[in-house]
């Protein structure tokens, strides 16, 4: 597969992303947005936009309710699939038919979107090679590792990761291998971070059991 015909399975043809899903938050008849919906309006962008779609709530300092329980768990099926090469991206039915109110996605796009748009007037296909072919394999590696982390109940644990999957999401449906070194760059200082916080509460929690059993 060509580095063009690998960009063209990550884009799909008319609008940009940011145009497709403020279109599609912003519909008036729907009551609530399904993930089976939000995949028929992507259509073929694939993995980019939708690893993109599903981290970005947990990327803003914002309570976004409910938002993050529905949009968390696909990362990890999407990252899995990404790093075993699957062309196509695959949710089961019980992800697909999981619900939020359409209120409650159309606040988190309105927030995400002028990032998004300032996104993509910056990104732009460059050193392809980085951002497709096996690389993209690594970048599902990476995801997965971090869509694991954004699962746990880290204290403030989850904007981090979801911001390197953001980055390495963009990478992938601009075809640009510099935002590919920049999301790992960020992926390197969440897991960082997140291991930080986890052995700080493990000392935490054994100073206290330490204090409690007079040891």
């Amino acid at each position: 597969m060509t580095g063009a015909d690998a960009g063209d399975r990550h884009r799909a043809p008319g609008h940009r992303l940011s145009q497709v899903v403020a279109d599609f938050a912003r519909d008036p008849e729907r009551t609530v947005i399904t993930i089976a919906d939000l995949l028929g309006a992507i259509g073929d962008r694939a993995f980019g936009a939708l690893l993109l779609l599903f981290a970005a709530p947990n990327a803003i300092p914002v309570s976004l309710p409910g938002v993050s329980t529905v949009l968390g768990t696909p990362i990890v099926f999407l990252a899995l699939q990404l790093m075993l090469g699957r062309n196509a991206p695959w949710l089961p039915a019980f992800l697909s038919r999981r619900a939020m109110p359409r209120a409650a996605f159309a606040h988190a796009i309105d927030v995400v979107l002028p990032w998004l748009q300032r996104a993509e007037r910056l990104l732009k296909p460059r050193l392809c090679w980085l951002a497709s072919g096996p690389v993209e394999r690594l970048i599902g590696l990476v995801c997965l590792v971090l869509a694991t982390v954004l699962a746990l109940p880290i204290p403030f644990g989850n904007m981090p990761p979801a911001l390197a999957i953001c980055v390495l999401a963009l990478a992938l449906l601009e075809k640009d291998g510099l935002a590919t070194l920049l999301g790992l760059a960020v992926a390197a200082v969440a897991l960082f971070i997140a291991w930080g916080v986890l052995l700080g509460i493990v000392k935490a929690v054994s100073l206290f059991l330490r204090h409690l059993l007079g040891l």
